[in-house]
């Protein structure tokens, strides 16, 4: 807090103050703001870092990007198993770019690295089954985003994702699954609205 505020440090068992000059850059992809309500982030902090914000969007609103990674991926996979890759195939192109990517460029990532090692052909091609077990959110819900909701239309939101999911909030199955958001912003959300998440869960009979 000291370094970010005032630019000087001491050392551990040192009597002077050292002056720095250096710039933090943080990243995160969790709702701080509501975190500072929930009481899970200092505030003090988040106004000493929060000097020059730079949002990012999900990779699923910027599918104009897509075709770029996409080659820069192959690319750099095949370099590294020692292919040969001299085109993409045009449906696959248009698979990887109508996909919703819950995981943002690392589930890209990890698609395109997945497909270089099993590729045999010159003409690089993505199997439309590992995107189709992929756990994606469809419907309103996903493509509105919770932030843009009021609190009472992202309670509504956030407790039919609990009801469906049995009150789980993580996990593959989850109510943060379902919304496309990590489990630790859905956690945030939860307290911050008041909701209890308890009485959704499913007692199995005895």
């Amino acid at each position: 807090m000291r370094v970010l505020q005032e630019h000087e440090f001491e050392r551990v068992g040192g009597t002077g103050s050292i002056r720095t000059n250096v710039r933090v850059i943080a990243a995160t992809n969790r709702d701080l703001e509501a975190a500072i309500a929930a009481g899970t982030f200092r505030s003090d902090l988040f106004y000493r870092l929060n000097v020059f914000p730079i949002e990012v969007p999900p990779l699923r609103e910027r599918r104009e990007d897509i075709p770029t990674l996409v080659e820069y991926f192959i690319d750099r996979y095949a370099r590294k198993a020692g292919k040969r890759v001299r085109g993409v195939n045009k449906m696959s192109l248009e698979l990887l770019q109508s996909y919703p990517w819950p995981g943002n460029i690392r589930e890209l990532q990890n698609v395109i690295e997945r497909s270089v090692i099993v590729c045999d052909a010159e003409n690089f091609a993505v199997d439309e089954s590992w995107l189709a077990r992929q756990p994606h959110i469809t419907g309103p819900k996903s493509e509105l985003g919770l932030s843009r909701k009021t609190a009472a239309q992202e309670k509504e939101i956030i407790e039919a994702a609990l009801q469906e999911s049995g009150g789980r909030v993580s996990g593959p199955s989850g109510a943060a699954a379902r919304l496309g958001i990590p489990g630790s912003t859905l956690e945030s959300k939860i307290k911050l609205l008041k909701i209890n998440k308890h009485r959704f869960k499913i007692t199995k009979p005895i």
